[in-house]
C-alpha cells in the first residue's frame, strides 16, 4: 500500500550472481536495510538506518523516519504530508462541505499509528488522512476524545464525529476508513521494473544430489571454504586489527587441521605462510582474493569457485547451505585437533585446548553475516566456554551447543521442512549415544565423543560431487569462449560490452592487488620459504609451468640476468689477475749471465 511513496526491494546476497553487487555496496550483515532517496541521480550505496531491533514494526517506523527526512522539494510527489497539523487547522474544517472524507488521527508524540494510517490510505481516493498530537487538552475534551490514539472523521456533507473502534490499532483504523462508502482504490499503472535480459539462459536447474547422512562430504567442506574466503570476507575491503588477527589464526588452524585434498591444503598452507610473512597492520581483501584465486598460477593449489552442497543442500535454495557447512567445518577442526594434538606445534596456538573454539567465536563475531546468530553464539560462549580444559571437551562443547541452537530454531521460519532441527546424532545413526534413566532421555557422552571422532574423521569423508582442477579449467575456458562468441554474434549495449570485458578480464587479469600492496609498503621481510614469498609477493606477470614448478617469467628473466652477470664478473676477474701477473713478471725479472 505504501508503494507510491516508498518501494521495497530484496536482494539475496547468498546467491552467486549477487556476490559482486553485495560486495560493491559493502553489505556486511543480514538483513541490512539501505535507503535511497527519491530523485537520486548519482551513484550512491544508500543510507543505513539502524533500529532497536529487526522486528517488522521497527522496520516500518524506520521507513517512515526516512520518508520524513526528505526535504520538501525532494519528497516523492505521491507521499502526503506526514507532519502533525495544528488544532486551529482542524477547527477551520468544521461545518464545511467537501468532495471527500477527512480523517484526523489524534495520537501521542512518540506514536507512529497516524503516519502508518496516512500511508495505508495513499492509494485510495475520496479520503484524506491527517494526524495531530494530543497537546491541546481542552480541544480534545471538546471533541469527546478521552484516549489516544483515536480517529475523528469529517464527512463530505460537513458532519463530523468520533469513530468508535474496538481496538485503537493501525489495522483497525485503516480497515474502517477503506470500507467507507465512496472510498475506493485508485487505478494505478503497475510498477515498471527493468527487464532482465536472457533470464532463461542464466537459470540453472538444481539437480538433487543423493547422499548418505552417516557420511561427511568434502564438497560441503570445500564449498564452505569457498563461500567463506570469496563471499563472506569480501564484504570487508580491508582487514586490520582484531579482524586480521582472527583471519590469520583461522587460516593457521585450517592449514594445520583441515583434512582436505592436497590442492586445497596447499592453498591454505600458502595463504598461511604469506600472511605470516607480511609485517603489515592492514591487508586489502583483494590481495587475499588474488592468492585464493591463484592469479600467480602457483602449481598444485586449487579451491573450487562453485557451491556444491550435498549433505548441506536444502529443499529450497535459501535453506541450510553455508550455515550448515560452517558447523561441519568447525566440528571437523575440533575433532582433528583432538586426533592430532601436536598439529599446531610452533604456530603460537599450541597448548590451548580451546583454540579452535576461540577462533570460531572470534570469526563469528567479526565476519558471520547473521548478527542475531553471532549474538546468540557469543552468549553461549560467555556462559561456559571457559570450562573447556581438554581437546576432547572442546569436541563435546561444540556438539552440545549445536544441539542447543537446533532446539532454539526448531519450528523457526529458517528451518527446512525436509530437514527438521532435531537433537543430533539421531538414534538411527548412533544408538549407543542415547540412554534412558528413569524413563527420561540421557546422552552417553563417552559414546557421543567416540561417534564424533569417527564421523568427522578423514576416513569417513566421501569425495563424491567434488570439483577437480581439470573440470574448473575446462569450465573457465568454456565460459571465456562463450563470451567471445557472443561478442561476435551481436553488438551489445555499452553496459553489456563492459560486462563482457569484465568477464574476460577476470580470466586473464594479473594480481594487481598484490603489486599495489608491495608498492605501498616496500619490501617484505624474509620468511621460512623464500620461494613462496617471491612467488606470492614479487610476481607481476602470470607464471608459466616449467618442469611442473611454478616459475614466473620474472623468475626466468632473473636467472638469465644473473647468469650473464656472473659470466661477465668471472671474465673481468680473469683478465684482471692475468694482467696483474704479467706486471709482476716484468717487475721481478732477472737477466741470466
Amino acid at each position: 500500500d505504501w508503494e507510491s511513496a516508498i518501494r521495497v526491494g530484496v536482494l539475496d546476497c547468498g546467491e552467486e550472481e549477487n556476490y559482486e553487487t553485495c560486495k560493491e555496496y559493502g553489505i556486511h550483515y543480514y538483513p541490512t536495510f539501505r535507503y535511497f532517496k527519491a530523485f537520486t541521480k548519482q551513484f550512491t550505496t544508500g543510507e543505513n538506518y539502524k533500529g532497536a531491533d529487526r522486528e517488522l514494526q521497527t522496520v516500518r517506523q524506520m521507513m517512515i523516519d526516512f520518508l520524513q527526512n526528505h526535504s520538501q522539494e525532494l519528497r516523492p510527489p505521491a507521499c502526503p504530508p506526514l507532519d502533525p497539523v495544528l488544532s486551529s487547522d482542524i477547527t477551520s474544517l468544521f461545518g464545511k462541505n467537501s468532495h471527500h472524507y477527512t480523517a484526523i488521527v489524534f495520537e501521542s508524540n512518540n506514536s507512529y499509528v497516524g503516519r502508518e494510517v496516512i500511508l495505508d490510505l495513499i492509494q485510495y481516493e475520496n479520503i484524506v488522512v491527517k494526524r495531530t498530537l494530543n497537546f491541546d487538552k481542552p480541544f480534545l475534551e471538546k471533541l469527546g476524545i478521552t484516549s489516544v490514539p483515536s480517529c475523528y472523521l469529517m464527512y463530505p456533507n460537513g458532519s463530523h464525529g468520533l469513530i468508535n473502534i474496538l481496538k485503537p490499532l493501525r489495522s483497525f483504523f485503516s480497515s474502517y476508513l477503506k470500507s467507507l462508502p465512496g472510498v475506493r482504490k485508485k487505478l494505478l499503472l503497475p510498477l515498471q521494473l527493468p527487464a532482465q535480459a536472457n533470464k532463461e539462459e542464466s537459470t540453472e536447474i538444481k539437480v538433487w544430489k543423493e547422499f548418505d547422512k552417516s557420511k561427511l562430504y568434502m564438497a560441503d567442506l570445500e564449498s564452505g571454504l569457498h563461500y567463506l574466503l570469496r563471499v563472506e570476507l569480501a564484504t570487508h575491503k580491508t582487514l586490520e586489527g582484531a579482524e586480521l588477527k582472527t583471519f590469520k589464526d583461522f587460516v593457521t588452524v585450517s592449514a594445520k587441521l583441515f583434512p582436505g585434498r592436497q590442492p586445497v591444503v596447499k592453498l591454505l598452507e600458502t595463504l598461511q605462510e604469506w600472511l605470516v610473512s607480511l609485517p603489515l597492520d592492514k591487508i586489502p581483501y583483494d590481495a587475499i582474493l588474488d592468492l585464493v584465486n591463484n592469479k600467480m598460477r602457483i602449481s598444485g593449489i586449487f579451491l573450487s569457485k562453485k557451491v556444491r552442497w550435498v549433505g548441506c543442500q536444502g529443499s529450497r535454495p535459501e535453506l541450510r547451505g553455508y550455515t550448515c557447512s560452517l558447523w561441519k567445518l568447525f566440528h571437523t577442526l575440533t575433532v582433528q585437533a583432538a586426533l592430532q594434538p601436536k598439529a599446531l606445534i610452533n604456530t603460537g596456538l599450541e597448548d590451548n585446548p580451546q583454540i579452535v573454539l576461540q577462533v570460531m567465536r572470534r570469526y563469528i563475531h567479526h565476519f558471520f553475516g547473521c548478527k542475531a546468530c553471532a549474538q546468540h553464539f557469543e552468549e553461549m560462549a560467555k556462559e561456559s566456554m571457559d570450562s573447556v580444559k581438554t581437546l576432547d571437551k572442546a569436541v563435546l562443547w561444540l556438539w552440545e551447543k549445536h544441539n542447543v541452537v537446533n532446539n532454539r530454531l526448531a519450528g523457526d521460519l529458517t528451518e527446512d521442512p525436509k530437514f527438521p532441527k532435531v537433537q543430533w546424532p539421531t538414534p538411527d545413526i548412533c544408538p549407543a549415544c542415547h540412554e534412558e534413566i528413569k524413563g527420561l532421555h540421557s546422552w552417553n557422552e563417552a559414546q557421543v565423543l567416540q561417534f564424533m571422532k569417527y564421523h568427522y574423521n578423514s576416513e569417513n569423508i566421501l569425495y563424491k560431487y567434488t570439483e577437480s582442477q581439470t573440470d574448473a579449467s575446462e569450465n573457465e575456458q568454456g565460459d571465456t569462449r562463450e563470451v567471445k562468441d557472443k561478442s561476435l554474434l551481436k553488438k551489445p549495449s555499452e553496459n553489456g560490452l563492459n560486462k563482457i570485458q569484465d568477464k574476460v578480464n577476470i580470466v586473464d587479469s594479473e594480481p594487481k592487488a598484490l603489486d599495489k600492496l608491495i608498492a605501498n609498503h616496500g619490501p617484505v621481510r624474509e620468511s621460512g620459504k623464500s620461494a613462496v614469498d617471491s612467488v606470492n609477493l614479487k610476481e607481476t606477470k602470470q607464471a608459466v609451468s616449467f618442469l611442473g614448478i611454478g616459475f614466473s617469467n620474472l623468475d626466468m628473466s632473473l636467472c638469465v640476468i644473473l647468469y650473464v652477470a656472473s659470466s661477465l664478473f668471472l671474465m673481468i676477474m680473469y683478465f684482471f689477475f692475468r694482467m696483474r701477473s704479467k706486471r709482476w713478471k716484468v717487475k721481478y725479472y732477472r737477466s741470466s749471465v
